[in-house]
């Protein structure tokens, strides 16, 4: 039986165990020596004035089950207003601005919203379109009132003002629809129960002993939900958070010394940016406990330059992996990859992401093109052996919004539980940790055998002017050309020439000493890599792979 499980009711639980500590920090711009300034909400506040909210949209007509889309800059607001929503019932849709106005009005499309919540610009693009959103009548305004009747979030404030009651929920009840960041096809939205959130919080905060009264700069906005029901202090990062390859490095280490910060999150792009700026200049980060990274393996450089920045604390940088359907899966840290990882992923072996979470069960199938019926269908390998990665657990989400076909091919029914299939490819070593080796979707199947993206681009990523590849396919299915696409280090782009020409043939020549790429005899080079918008380090090999054989067809 389902039993009362709302992520929001951890937020009223914290604000009752720790009243007067602050929930949210936001810097608020520059006093006249240059110094941030901040506002904030303490955790009885964030509460309160989300109780009020939720009051205040029931009024309006939001209630259990109706779909709201939430497009606010990460602040006090966009916090207040999601666990507001929560308490409601309603299902908040969540998708990333920095994918493109297409792919945005494409994820729209697809859930129909009954309304949105969100600043001005997004409710005149709304109006602007009404017609795809006819359903949409229960919209909110955050920011400047700029059409006349709009109601505005502090008319939601005024309307909650009056004492209510708020509905309950139940831990199998819808809770949001997250959007996937479309790197290896459109984006879908991935239906969230209210009892995976609280899954999620326990395994986080379990796993990393995360305690109360911590204080994290999370670089993906929704962490903050994590860190209000853990009684963790979130302080908003002064940053795009759809663009973190771009963040200043300074903004993010003022923030720090500021607020004590003692865990941060962020994608390696943006952990790449500091970790260089910090060890170009001799900065170490005393106050942090540990560092989160996610979003796609970690790069060895990242690891190495932020182990440094961390020297002398005792904190690591642990690298939880997992995908918008099922998170967290597995976690390693920095400490055991640079010391009993690193040579084997150097010579292709993949990256090691580390073993299961607790209630976490795993398994490495034969590769699958269709729907699997049933778990039976599925036949497990053998450790070390490469196949297609499936999970199980209370993170484990059960569906696609409005895409049964998608969702019969994610998913795998064994009897009243379903396994997700990763949509990655990877095997068990002997110690039972997960090793990544790619996407499924981009493996390239060569007339010589299948060829994976992660062990083959490690080759060459050992060149000391390459900061990435990408393996691509060109041509027909079952025997494509392997083309390896390499984007230098900032400075090393080759001029065409007989600089260009040694830069390849010193590749090809790694490329030749591993049984691996021996195969792969067409090098070219990329300013820079296309990447997904959420964490900028997913490399759209889609998009390279056209542009790749452009490029062949244009040298002949």
């Amino acid at each position: 039986m389902s039993i009362c499980h709302n992520i929001a009711e951890r937020l009223r639980l914290t604000a009752q165990a720790y009243p007067q500590q602050r929930a949210v920090v936001c810097p608020a711009g520059r006093d006249p020596a240059g110094r941030v300034t901040y506002t904030q909400l303490t955790f009885a506040q964030l509460n309160a004035e989300s109780d009020q909210l939720a009051r205040g949209l029931i009024r309006q007509g939001v209630n259990p089950q109706t779909r709201i889309v939430l497009m606010v800059r990460p602040g006090l607001e966009f916090i207040a207003l999601t666990f507001a929503l929560f308490k409601t019932g309603a299902v908040v849709v969540l998708i990333d601005p920095g994918m493109g106005r297409r792919s945005i009005f494409r994820c729209l499309e697809q859930v129909a919203p009954h309304g949105f919540v969100a600043i001005p610009l997004v409710q005149m693009l709304r109006r602007i379109s009404r017609r795809r959103f006819a359903d949409a009548r229960l919209n909110v305004t955050v920011g400047r009132r700029w059409f006349p009747n709009e109601v505005t979030y502090d008319d939601l404030l005024r309307l909650g003002e009056t004492p209510g009651d708020l509905p309950q929920t139940r831990d199998t009840d819808p809770a949001a629809i997250i959007f996937t960041s479309g790197s290896t096809g459109p984006p879908k939205g991935v239906l969230y129960q209210h009892g995976m959130f609280n899954a999620q919080v326990d395994l986080l905060q379990q796993h990393y002993a995360i305690e109360p009264g911590e204080i994290d700069l999370p670089g993906f906005p929704l962490f903050a939900l994590f860190n209000a029901a853990m009684a963790v202090t979130t302080v908003i990062p002064d940053m795009d958070p759809t663009r973190p390859a771009d963040v200043d490095p300074l903004k993010i280490l003022e923030a720090v010394r500021d607020q004590g910060v003692t865990q941060a999150f962020g994608s390696p792009a943006l952990w790449n940016r500091v970790g260089r700026y910090c060890v170009d200049h001799d900065i170490r980060i005393p106050s942090f406990n540990r560092v989160l990274s996610a979003g796609a393996p970690v790069p060895q450089h990242v690891l190495e330059s932020m182990s440094r920045v961390l020297k002398g604390t005792g904190a690591l940088v642990h690298t939880p992996y997992g995908a918008t359907e099922a998170l967290p899966v597995c976690s390693i840290d920095s400490q055991t990859v640079l010391s009993s990882t690193t040579d084997k992923t150097r010579r292709g072996a993949g990256t090691c992401v580390g073993r299961p979470f607790p209630g976490i069960q795993l398994k490495v199938i034969e590769i699958h093109a269709g729907p699997l019926a049933a778990l039976e269908q599925a036949r497990e390998l053998p450790t070390g052996r490469i196949g297609e990665i499936i999970v199980n657990g209370p993170v484990v989400t059960r569906q696609y919004y409005g895409h049964p076909q998608a969702t019969r091919e994610a998913k795998i029914p064994d009897g009243d539980q379903l396994w997700h299939r990763m949509g990655d490819v990877g095997y068990l070593d002997q110690d039972a940790r997960l090793w990544f080796c790619g996407r499924k979707a981009h493996i390239v199947r060569t007339a010589q055998g299948p060829l994976y993206t992660i062990p083959c681009e490690a080759i060459f990523n050992n060149h000391p002017d390459v900061y990435r590849s990408a393996l691509v396919g060109i041509g027909t299915a079952e025997g494509q050309r392997p083309v390896i696409v390499v984007e230098p280090e900032p400075g090393r782009f080759p001029q065409p020439g007989p600089t260009e020409d040694r830069f390849r043939a010193e590749l090809l020549e790694l490329g030749r000493d591993c049984d691996l790429t021996r195969g792969i005899s067409t090098v070219l080079f990329h300013k820079a890599l296309p990447v997904d918008t959420r964490h900028n380090v997913k490399i759209f090999r889609e998009k390279l792979a056209p542009w790749a054989a452009r490029q062949l067809a244009t040298a002949g």
